[in-house]
């Protein structure tokens, strides 16, 4: 069987959140969003998952999550830190935002050296996400490949949200766009970008399925990245941005994979009833056990 590993981001505070988000709970064990995720990737048959944390709270990450997963599945951990650059550079000062989720990524070359699927840690995408990734690369495929959700599921009602917007051709991931401000209204759904949307456009929500070529695309980016906006304070390097140069330049073609599965998040604190509600109710139908681990 081929390996396949998880890779969880989850290093970031939730600025709009205000808190942790990651280590809330959302089941009625005290499950947290990355439980979920966890349970159902040991499901699709995932046997390693690499977290991408913050080194001042592994302590506190591996008691409330990490340690009940012993034994179940192997558990590596990467660092995200603003200090971790190519040679020649250096953080601006002033700077205390993250360099996003390409340079997230970028920590854990060390660790993956089998295809593997990139996550939100903060984000609920559902059993089927996660098996029709794995069963992809299980197959043998080797193509990059996202797991596309539709625009209006993924929407919350306490403000905008960012997400990326995707067009598909024949079946391959043809532009991904990070669109912010993302909302419902009357007239459909409106963002930052003068653009007509209806709410059954395809987007990312960061279900991402990569090779270890990645990493070689990775380094190579980031360098010219931070030649062009290494000086910004909030300049972010991101993993959509990533994909889309590699697809405008024929290097990659990603496949585009689809998911049923209902999606949600908690981008906002008043996200979480409604997260907490859905998982019950999934509870309910019996797709998952009261207890996960």
């Amino acid at each position: 069987m081929t390996d396949i590993s998880l890779l969880v981001m989850a290093a970031g505070m939730g600025s709009r959140y205000g808190g942790l988000k990651q280590l809330d709970a959302v089941g009625p064990s005290g499950e947290t969003i990355i439980d979920y995720s966890v349970y159902d990737a040991i499901q699709a048959r995932f046997n390693k998952v690499v977290f991408i944390i913050r080194k001042d709270f592994e302590d506190e990450f591996k008691s409330q999550i990490t340690d009940k997963y012993s034994g179940k599945i192997q558990v590596e951990f990467a660092f995200q830190d603003l200090h971790d650059l190519p040679d020649g550079f250096t953080c601006p000062e002033g700077r205390n935002k993250p360099w996003g989720t390409g340079h997230a990524i970028l920590a854990a070359a060390d660790l993956i050296h089998e295809p593997f699927v990139a996550i939100n840690g903060d984000d609920f995408y559902g059993r089927e996400s996660f098996k029709v990734v794995a069963d992809y690369y299980l197959s043998g495929a080797d193509d990059f490949s996202m797991v596309a959700f539709q625009l209006d599921k993924t929407l919350s009602t306490f403000g905008g949200v960012t997400r990326g917007l995707c067009t598909v051709k024949e079946g391959k991931l043809d532009t991904v766009i990070e669109t912010g401000e993302l909302q419902r209204t009357e007239q459909g759904v409106t963002s930052d970008r003068n653009i007509k949307l209806d709410g059954s456009e395809p987007v990312s929500m960061n279900v991402w399925g990569f090779t270890p070529v990645l990493f070689k695309y990775l380094k190579t980016m980031f360098v010219e990245f931070l030649n062009d906006e290494g000086n910004e304070l909030k300049s972010e390097y991101l993993i959509p941005s990533v994909v889309n140069d590699l697809i405008k330049s024929g290097r990659e073609d990603v496949h585009v994979l689809r998911s049923a599965s209902s999606w949600f998040g908690v981008t906002y604190k008043d996200d979480r009833p409604f997260v907490m509600g859905e998982i019950q109710k999934l509870i309910d139908r019996g797709t998952y056990p009261k207890q996960l681990f």
